[in-house]
């Protein structure tokens, strides 16, 4: 790995220097490295695990939600949520709707289908009060400068705080788990007993996975003093676990179904999928999934070395990572960054929107939406379950039932039919029934999952082309998403037989049951890449000719180059879980009371100075050396900083005096 990194890279920065040197306004002297610095691992130490009776996965989804939960002594049985209340016709209804309902004081009321159904029941004239939230997960990966503050907005415009909704979530998944638990084992259930696991995926950026810990911590799930009861794990690794114990009748296999000129039958695809739905509707009775404690027959065809990409196919994101089999256990290493978008199903309920916004206008569809948010709703509920049903070789139409208040409310919003304005706008395929529905041929609907599908193919078709990427065994399709026979077909084309496409059953619950497993061994994971480059602003010996001369700082007759970036991790590296990386610096004025490190990251790969554009800082340590006068001639600071992990730590220690100061890496503080 890295070298002595006093050779600071020879390129010189001109123009960017606009940027006022950071080190020269904060007036602190800072530190600068003593030679060399080193790289300890620390993989072999075994990190004690804390007991827990047992491990609770919540799958915190954008349009869906649940969680599982196995008792540690008998990690084989992996339980599923007991059934919610409400519920939608022709819809599997293992997890709950992601919707959450507070009152017009902004308290707490309900989760989910409950949330869904009190809010549908309410008066208009009431309801414009309420505050009802839906799809709101995707705000922490669109936002650019996600913070503690970042606001998310109700049905009815009024502004929320995220933090408190995603809490609000997370405490009714804490009260339904251990409510579920203390009925099981006849007894008050403990919070202590329990390890917490949370998916989030992983394009997700730092900022997003530690708002997760901060609600965590807001609802009581975990308290900030015993931060190892909660994981954070990513929703592709936590389904690559789970697909190592798959059993050939728990999953379809579109690749061993024949192909002609490249293409299947297009029966194939949907007609796996009836099957699975059926096999898994009949185990619905029963939610205790026994996980075979064997290696899938798959994945005994698996050799070291070999790779495979897990494709999974959410409601707000599609993620796309590489793993590659270690053996003899079994383990997993990233290959290659997660990549993907956010292109999940949510994607085809936009172009529904837009659709209607060309057929009634966008005015009014704006208008709607805000004085009679439940009847939207509903009209979005209609739209959700024809969409299901959509698939390549359909060919009649797909009615959806406009809401009586949708036609009502266009009439005094235009002064003309909602029949006439179809029959104006020039969009052909959607028809009216007398009915009252809107009928869409298969193309119009087809039509909406396009630019959906289009953004998740191209996606794999680049990721193909690199070098990491050759000869992949299997693709792994999981998340809800998955089950959409459109986007199945849309994979096989692009595949051409290239790798088997494998797609579990039980395809929505997938990520689930991974995280269970995950929670009950954290270790299966080995090698990640890091997403970003860490390092520390340090001073260097200024070298005439190398450096560039606005980063001079002469104090006390030294001649210092300021801003200097002292990488300890790069950008796409592989790191080893529990990876340690150490460096000694010294403080540059003997006489310093107190030491500040500033860490920061970057999502470029080579950087030489902390003023560089795109460089942020994203946590500090303290460290206090006043009243220890140390009688070494340099003193010795280490650093340490521990990879691996979804999650990053740091810590500085004082050689002479033993002094340690941790810092949690903050990425939400601007």
């Amino acid at each position: 790995m890295m070298t002595d990194k006093q050779a600071i890279t020879e390129n010189i920065i001109t123009d960017e220097m606009a940027n006022p040197s950071p080190a020269k306004s904060m007036g602190d002297p800072g530190i600068t490295p003593l030679s060399p610095s080193h790289i300890q691992n620390d993989t072999d130490q075994v990190r004690s695990e804390p007991s827990f009776v047992v491990v609770v996965a919540i799958d915190f989804g954008t349009t869906s939600s649940g969680y599982a939960y196995a008792f540690t002594k008998e990690p084989e049985c992996i339980h599923t949520m007991r059934r919610w209340e409400g519920g939608d016709p022709g819809v599997s209804n293992q997890k709950t709707p992601t919707t959450i309902l507070l009152t017009p004081d902004r308290k707490f009321h309900s989760f989910g289908y409950a949330a869904r159904d009190f809010y549908h029941d309410l008066d208009p004239s009431e309801s414009k009060h309420w505050l009802y939230l839906e799809k709101f997960k995707m705000k922490l990966h669109t936002t650019a400068n996600l913070s503690i503050d970042t606001d998310l907005h109700a049905a009815n415009g009024k502004r929320v705080k995220a933090l408190d909704i995603f809490a609000y979530a997370l405490a009714f998944f804490k009260e339904q788990a251990l409510k579920e638990l203390s009925d099981q084992t006849g007894g008050d259930f403990d919070n202590n007993d329990v390890r917490w696991v949370i998916t989030v995926p992983a394009i997700w950026k730092m900022p997003a996975k530690q708002f997760m810990r901060e609600a965590a911590y807001k609802s009581g799930l975990v308290s900030r003093e015993n931060p190892e009861q909660l994981i954070i794990a990513l929703e592709p690794e936590a389904a690559s676990i789970y697909c190592r114990k798959l059993r050939l009748h728990q999953m379809v296999d579109l690749g061993t179904q024949t192909t002609q000129n490249g293409f299947s039958p297009t029966d194939n695809v949907g007609s796996g999928m009836t099957q699975a739905k059926e096999h898994v509707r009949r185990n619905r009775q029963s939610r205790t999934f026994l996980v075979e404690n064997v290696i899938g027959e798959l994945w005994s065809e698996l050799e070291e070395g070999d790779r495979y990409v897990v494709v999974d196919c959410g409601g707000g994101t599609v993620d796309l990572t590489v793993h590659q089999i270690r053996l003899p256990e079994g383990h997993l290493k990233e290959l290659y960054k997660a990549s993907g978008g956010p292109y999940g199903s949510i994607g085809i309920d936009y172009e529904f929107e837009k659709l209607l916004c060309k057929i009634f206008g966008q005015d009014f569809v704006d208008q709607f939406k805000i004085k009679r948010p439940a009847a939207w709703v509903d009209l979005m509920i209609a739209f959700e379950s024809r969409k299901r049903a959509a698939a390549p070789d359909r060919t009649n139409p797909l009615n959806i039932n406009l809401p009586f208040s949708f036609i009502d409310y266009y009439k005094k919003f235009r002064g003309h039919s909602v029949e006439h304005a179809l029959r104006k706008s020039n969009v052909d395929f959607v028809k009216w029934s007398s009915q009252g529905m809107l009928r869409m041929s298969p193309d119009a609907m087809n039509s909406l999952f396009k630019p959906t599908i289009d953004h998740i193919i191209q996606h794999l078709t680049e990721l193909f082309e690199k070098p990491e990427v050759s000869n992949i065994k299997f693709l792994f399709l999981v998340g809800g998403f998955a089950e959409s026979p459109l986007l199945q077909q849309a994979v096989q084309n692009m595949l051409q037989g290239r790798s088997r496409i494998i797609i579990p059953h039980d395809v929505g619950l997938t990520i689930l049951k991974g995280a269970v497993l995950f929670g009950l061994d954290p270790s299966v994971i080995k090698v990640r890449r890091s997403p970003l480059t860490y390092g520390v602003g340090v001073l260097n010996r200024f070298v005439e000719g190398k450096h560039p001369p606005e980063k001079l700082l002469v104090k006390d007759g030294t001649r210092w180059c300021t801003d200097v970036f002292d990488t300890f991790i790069a950008a796409d590296q592989s790191v080893a879980l529990g990876e340690m990386v150490k460096r000694s610096y010294t403080p540059a004025k003997p006489s310093q009371q107190v030491i500040v490190i500033h860490v920061y990251c970057s999502e470029r790969e080579n950087v030489s100075f902390i003023s560089e554009p795109g460089v942020k800082k994203c946590g500090t340590l303290r460290l206090d050396v006043s009243g220890t006068e140390s009688t070494a001639l340099r003193r010795e600071i280490q650093t340490l900083m521990q990879f691996g992990d979804t999650e990053i730590r740091a810590m500085a220690v004082d050689v002479s005096t033993g002094r340690t100061v941790k810092a949690s890496i903050d990425f939400l503080s601007h």
